[in-house]
């Protein structure tokens, strides 16, 4: 369980990048949400919690 959620937010990691034309006006903000919940998960997992 999980690597599959540890997967699909490497993917929303790699989406949120603002490479795309459609969302070069978002900033990094999208990824920085992302990397903030994949590291709260990551501690999570660490910590036993998950």
């Amino acid at each position: 369980m999980g690597t599959i959620i540890l997967i699909i937010l490497v993917l929303a990691l790699i989406g949120a990048l603002p490479t795309w034309p459609h969302s070069r006006d978002w900033g990094y903000a999208p990824s920085g949400i992302t990397g903030l919940i994949v590291i709260i998960l990551l501690i999570m997992l660490l910590t036993g919690r998950l």
